[in-house]
């Protein structure tokens, strides 16, 4: 599994939106300028997250986009299964997918089941709330859910 750069870019509008979530709505080119983003590729990743009812647009003069809940209330893989799909790290374990033939004997299919598992939980722990805490400066925090793993 590889987070495309439409995943990516999203959460990087979403901890933008965050960070100025009291200002009101943003405008689609301040985000796109403040992220480096372009603003054709904003265009196909903002109206997914506002129809998935995760940001809130408004057209027109003042219009732009807002969060519609507090950055502690969201959580990286609701944002990353909106924008990426599946997270499942082998298509077997996709939603949907159709029987290999092997589901039965498969020897790894317990390998990735719990890898799928891993990273779902890892994902679901950590919010927006989170990420605009972490600052590209603190690569050795020791504490939270941004923390790499102990090596026990």
């Amino acid at each position: 599994m590889m987070i495309s750069t439409r995943g990516r870019y999203a959460l990087r509008v979403m901890v933008d939106l965050a960070e100025t979530g009291s200002d009101g709505y943003v405008a689609m080119k301040t985000i796109a300028a403040r992220q480096g983003i372009s603003l054709k590729y904003l265009e196909r990743i903002l109206p997914d997250l506002t129809k998935g009812g995760l940001v809130e647009g408004v057209q027109g003069k003042g219009g732009g986009y807002k969060l519609c809940r507090a950055p502690e209330d969201y959580r990286v893989g609701e944002i990353l299964r909106l924008t990426e799909g599946d997270l499942a790290p082998v298509s077997c374990l996709e939603d949907g997918a159709e029987d290999c033939g092997h589901t039965c004997d498969c020897r790894t299919r317990k390998l990735w089941q719990g890898l799928y598992k891993l990273i779902d939980e890892y994902f679901d722990s950590v919010t927006l709330a989170d990420l605009m805490q972490k600052k590209p400066d603190d690569a050795n925090q020791k504490e939270g859910p941004l923390a790499p793993p102990s090596q026990g």
